[in-house]
């Protein structure tokens, strides 16, 4: 007769709950993974998925029971270290976020909205159209499956342990929060620049013939110009793109190392 021990049960649930921890903390925050349009019951079916195909290949577990106050801990840390992973990249695509409503603005069409599923409020029409696109070339470029394989790599970096994480991991990613705003501004300087340009031609033109409308010729040439440089930038974006992709990646594997 098959008999199987409390210690033997706490051991297999160990298996599966703490790497499940992990993965279901990246798959509920990262992007394309953690989009609020898909339902919570197909990320739960992906996170099995991947967790039972990361099992056989990952090093010793620690004997750690669920049941205890170690346990809970080690739930804590491994969905707290997901969703720190989930959010190098998320990071990223704020950027352009932040791109998409500073080009807005300086068009005039920061009153043109969208309800954004992902941010879950309202977003302008040019950042709906970059994130479309930016989730297309992450797509394009396998950049759901590198996450999975940066996921699988995580569990050797960074084994799952009772040990509390190292503060520096953290402090890596506050600071490279930062780089949402500094990437997204550098990434709308040609559109930004061009459109100042308009406007001080626009401003010259006013003080020259005071009986023209600015406000009947301003905003539809600010729009055909905006419309146009960017159309102009799309064919550069992707490798810019790659570029943020591969900073994200490089910083959620030091994310981890740092954390350890």
């Amino acid at each position: 007769m098959l008999s199987v021990t409390s210690a033997q049960l706490d051991a297999w649930l160990a298996l599966l709950a703490l790497p499940l921890a992990r993965v279901l903390g990246l798959v509920g925050v990262a992007p394309v993974f953690g989009n609020s349009g898909i339902p919570r019951r197909i990320k739960l079916v992906v996170g099995l998925g991947i967790t039972l195909g990361l099992i056989p290949a990952l090093p010793a577990m620690p004997t750690i029971s669920l049941g205890s106050w170690d346990g809970l801990l080690a739930l804590v840390q491994q969905t707290l270290t997901g969703v720190a992973m989930g959010l190098t990249l998320r990071v990223v695509f704020a950027a352009l976020d932040v791109m998409g409503e500073i080009v807005s603005l300086q068009m005039g069409l920061s009153f043109a909205t969208f309800f954004d599923p992902v941010a879950g409020g309202q977003t302008g029409v040019v950042g709906e159209f970059l994130t479309l696109v930016s989730t297309l070339i992450f797509l394009a470029l396998n950049g759901h499956l590198l996450m999975v394989d940066a996921l699988a790599h995580s569990f050797e970096w960074l084994p799952i342990t009772a040990t509390p994480p190292h503060k520096g991991g953290w402090l890596l990613l506050a600071r490279f929060g930062g780089t949402a705003f500094a990437a997204g501004l550098l990434m709308a300087l040609p559109i930004v620049t061009a459109l100042l340009i308009t406007n001080i031609a626009l401003g010259v033109l006013t003080r020259a013939a005071p009986q023209l409308n600015l406000f009947a010729i301003g905003f539809p040439i600010t729009l055909t110009v905006g419309f146009g440089v960017l159309i102009l930038s799309l064919s550069h974006l992707a490798p810019i793109f790659q570029h943020f992709y591969d900073l994200g990646f490089q910083t959620m594997a030091d994310l981890v190392r740092a954390l350890r």
